[in-house]
């Protein structure tokens, strides 16, 4: 029985992750969670989460000053992310906004191998401009 429960944590942890239009943190993962398994715990976030790593199911997102988050193993391409200043959200980026190849060379002599960019702003849901 408790391994069918884990089992049940497990993929709900998953499903959670893989309908997230962005990459979630710990909180957000237990919250949305809960609504599924109301007796879910942090730890067990925590554990199922390393686990999913491991194997390769979620990645690890690690952005400037934040918590680290996690978004689903099978978005292996290209993209960037974009940080709400309002409310905090973070959304993924389907397009590259710089277009920086790899093997570029910039002034300096620095050979890019691969880049990560993270844009902070405001969502369509909480720009301002939009009210005014």
């Amino acid at each position: 029985m408790n391994a069918r429960r884990n089992t049940r944590q497990r993929e709900t942890i998953l499903e959670v992750i893989q309908n997230a239009s962005g990459p979630l943190g710990v909180s957000e993962i237990l919250e949305r969670a809960r609504t599924q398994i109301p007796g879910v715990g942090l730890a067990t976030v925590y554990r199922t989460l390393a686990m999913l790593k491991e194997g390769g199911q979620v990645l690890e997102v690690n952005l400037p000053g934040e918590e680290s988050r996690f978004e689903p193993g099978t978005r292996h391409h290209h993209h960037h992310h974009f940080v709400c200043q309002t409310c905090h959200k973070v959304f993924e980026l389907e397009t590259c906004p710089v277009g920086i190849p790899a093997g570029s060379v910039l002034p300096g002599g620095f050979r890019v191998a691969d880049h990560h960019l993270t844009l902070y702003g405001f969502c369509p849901q909480c720009d301002v401009r939009k009210a005014a």
